[in-house]
């Protein structure tokens, strides 16, 4: 079977579907690590910077992936293994269900159709309601532009629009980017 448009899942319906002790026959999650960099030293970096959600919605297991994929390379390339921290911020706990159907000739003999219809499980998705942080970055000052350009790039992955928030460590003023 192919695989649905995401649009069909982004929106944000009815109860959490969570209990996977359950469930049978979950699809494992495509993303497997949520950290990034310099993973013992990531309190030295002078800035922090949110990819933060606008709206409610549902993020793919694959989206989550895509866009980790899409900022670590741009990070690893622009300022080095070490020079960067990036964490994903939501995990994929909610399990998205499908009820599979027949299509082609002759396939209104063979389908059941939509009654009763509950779905096996195709994948999984993290719901993230507007202003949840997804994605965070940490960097130094002369490495402010690079991390905006891989959370820009990471942002174009995501369902949903999304701002750039940028935070001192010292503690003053955030900006928005």
């Amino acid at each position: 079977m192919v695989r649905k448009p995401a649009r069909m899942y982004r929106n944000v319906t009815g109860p959490a579907y969570t209990r996977k002790e359950f469930i049978a026959g979950i699809p494992q999650p495509r993303i497997h690590e949520f950290e990034h960099g310099d993973l013992r030293n990531k309190d030295r970096f002078g800035y922090i910077l949110h990819l933060v959600a606008e709206e409610d919605c549902q993020i793919r297991h694959t989206a989550l992936e895509a866009a980790r994929v899409a900022a670590n390379k741009y990070l690893m390339s622009a300022v080095g293994g070490t020079n960067y921290y990036l964490k994903i911020r939501v995990y994929p706990h909610h399990v998205l269900r499908e009820h599979k159907m027949a299509t082609g000739a002759g396939a209104d003999r063979i389908s059941s159709g939509m009654s009763m219809a509950f779905g096996k499980p195709v994948g999984t998705a993290a719901r993230v309601k507007s202003g949840d942080t997804i994605i965070i970055v940490a960097v130094d000052e002369q490495n402010l532009d690079k991390a905006k350009e891989a959370l820009k790039k990471a942002k174009m992955k995501l369902p949903t629009p999304a701002r750039i928030d940028i935070i001192p460590r010292s503690g003053q003023e955030s900006v928005s980017g």
